[in-house]
């Protein structure tokens, strides 16, 4: 390859990869000896064999061969390939052996996760009073986050696809506003968030408390239940409900549309005892 050594390190930059990560390089997998772009192409491809056993999993760390796109040449991890000169990762760390070109991510390595992370090392701090020694938080926005860092709906926060993505957790404004009504917060990955509201499903998976505010939509079934009315025979009907937001009991009338909580004013309740007839 033509050109001086400072030329070669930059060439072909953000030019090979994968979906997961660009960068001049592949591994070869200890685990089967095959070769992928990156683990998680691995993962994919395994998690399709037709024998259930032959399914599995690859630690990163247990990568010791890279294959350099630009010359193919196999060779132990370094960030410089050995043949042709150029830089097979812009980052590189031989902790976790791993390689990307997009240092828009801002990756850095965290010693006491073990793993690298994105965002910044100047805009987090690793905290060790927290579940596990892996909680993160946010120096910019002060997050006193009292919490368990495991998200609801994949249940392990930081073993999962996304885990080079430090802000997973919702922020601190994002976190109250879902549980607007209570001091416990229960986490989860952007991603899961995302999807979780996409069918109209606005209660956390585990204490059913509302995860934005719903005042608008409240307000909404006030003006249906207004509208519609009753049958005689169910018009003066009580029973008593549990409220998801605000954990209180009441008895209210009762109607086909919703329970309305008569201390938060949600409807995001449920009856607790069958309707009772006026005496």
């Amino acid at each position: 390859m033509e050109g001086s050594a400072n030329e070669r390190l930059d060439f072909g930059k953000m030019g090979y990869g994968c979906k997961h990560y660009r960068r001049r390089c592949m591994i070869r997998a200890p685990c089967c000896n095959e070769i992928y772009s990156c683990r998680h192409c691995h993962s994919e491809a395994t998690s399709m064999l037709s024998k259930i056993l032959d399914r599995h999993e690859l630690s990163r760390q247990d990568v010791k061969q890279f294959v350099c796109l630009v010359c193919d040449t196999e060779q132990p991890a370094a960030q410089v390939c050995k043949n042709c000169g150029v830089r097979m990762g812009e980052y590189f760390c031989d902790i976790c052996m791993f390689y990307d070109d997009d240092t828009e991510k801002h990756q850095f390595h965290c010693d006491d996760c073990g793993i690298c992370r994105i965002g910044g090392r100047e805009n987090f701090f690793h905290c060790k009073k927290c579940v596990n020694d892996i909680s993160w938080r946010e120096t910019r926005i002060g997050w006193g986050l009292a919490i368990h860092m495991v998200c609801v709906i994949t249940i392990y926060l930081w073993r999962t696809p996304w885990d080079t993505t430090a802000p997973f957790v919702l922020s601190t404004f994002q976190l109250a506003e879902r549980h607007y009504s209570n001091e416990m917060c229960h986490t989860m990955h952007y991603e899961c968030y995302d999807e979780m509201i996409k069918p109209d499903k606005y209660c956390c998976p585990i204490c059913s408390k509302s995860v934005i505010n719903m005042s608008r939509a409240w307000k909404r079934i006030d003006e249906e239940i207004e509208a519609t009315v009753m049958p005689e025979d169910y018009r003066d009907r009580k029973v008593w409900i549990l409220c998801n937001d605000s954990n209180d009991t009441t008895e209210v009338n009762f109607h086909i549309i919703g329970q309305k909580c008569g201390h938060c004013r949600s409807y995001n309740t449920r009856v607790i005892a069958p309707p009772v007839l006026p005496q």
